[in-house]
């Protein structure tokens, strides 16, 4: 059990610190490759949905149902998944849409040069704004992986991803504000650690109470919150980075190679 906690602990944090990746790619890179950035943004929207619905959901209902019975046990099942799209929700709420760290933002757009004290204060809200939309990815990552770590890499990887675009909204105001690529690289990475501690807080609050129920239910949860994030966060700012067909194309692409990974692997 110790071993599968660091494990899924060290992909919750690598998944989360990718936002480095997108600082880097800021600041070292002109311009955006809107139709690569459509179509990995939609390949993890499908990793997400397919995973979501396949497995986890899928896992819950037979924890759920072992614990409480057939009946119960689905309508728990089932009330763990809506429960995890509320939580979504609400945590989507908290954030003015402005600040939003799943809006579009091409690197064009947030290299303009507006006021640098405005620059950084969007900046900093923004890395705000993604610490507290990573705490549940980080939570669902984790949670995942402690459950079974073939799927819980599959999802770091998509959540690794996504993440990617959010360290481009945080470094390049910062960077523009400031004048140092190493501030705005820090800010960015840091903005990440939020999904660990999401892990760790997790973990730290449900562990005396881990059972089959427990587990069951949280991953419904899981469920819930990775396919409000694919719905409303990455398939839309897929579609808004590039072509419509294009962030489509990838949603089945992430789909094939999750339904293609499980299946070699069973």
């Amino acid at each position: 059990m110790s071993e599968n906690v660091l494990f899924a602990f060290a992909l919750t944090a690598l998944a989360g610190l990718s936002t480095g990746i997108g600082s880097a790619i800021a600041l070292f890179v002109k311009r955006t490759n809107k139709r690569f950035l459509s179509a990995a943004l939609g390949l993890s929207a499908g990793v997400m949905l397919y995973v979501s619905f396949v497995e986890l959901l899928a896992a819950a209902t037979t924890a759920l149902t072992a614990a409480y019975g057939e009946g119960p046990g689905t309508w728990a099942a089932v009330g763990s998944f809506f429960g995890g799209l509320i939580i979504a929700a609400l945590i989507d709420r908290i954030i003015p849409a402005a600040h939003n760290p799943h809006e579009a933002r091409p690197l064009e757009a947030l290299q303009e040069p507006p006021e640098q004290r405005k620059l950084a204060r969007m900046g900093l809200i923004t890395a705000v704004a993604i610490g507290i939309h990573n705490f549940p990815e980080g939570l669902a990552t984790f949670a995942s992986a402690l459950n079974d770590p073939t799927i819980g890499v599959s999802i770091a990887i998509a959540v690794a991803i996504h993440n990617i675009p959010e360290g481009i909204s945080v470094s390049v105001p910062i960077y523009f504000a400031t004048g140092s690529r190493k501030k705005a690289f820090w800010y960015s990475a840091l903005s990440g650690l939020s999904e660990p501690v999401g892990a760790l807080v997790g973990y730290g609050l449900l562990r005396a109470f881990f059972s089959d129920s427990v587990v069951g239910a949280l991953l419904g949860v899981v469920a819930g919150i990775m396919v409000f994030i694919a719905l409303d966060e990455l398939f839309p700012t897929a579609r808004e980075y590039g072509e419509g067909h294009v962030a489509i194309y990838g949603v089945i692409a992430g789909m094939a190679i999750m339904a293609l990974s499980l299946l070699l692997l069973q």
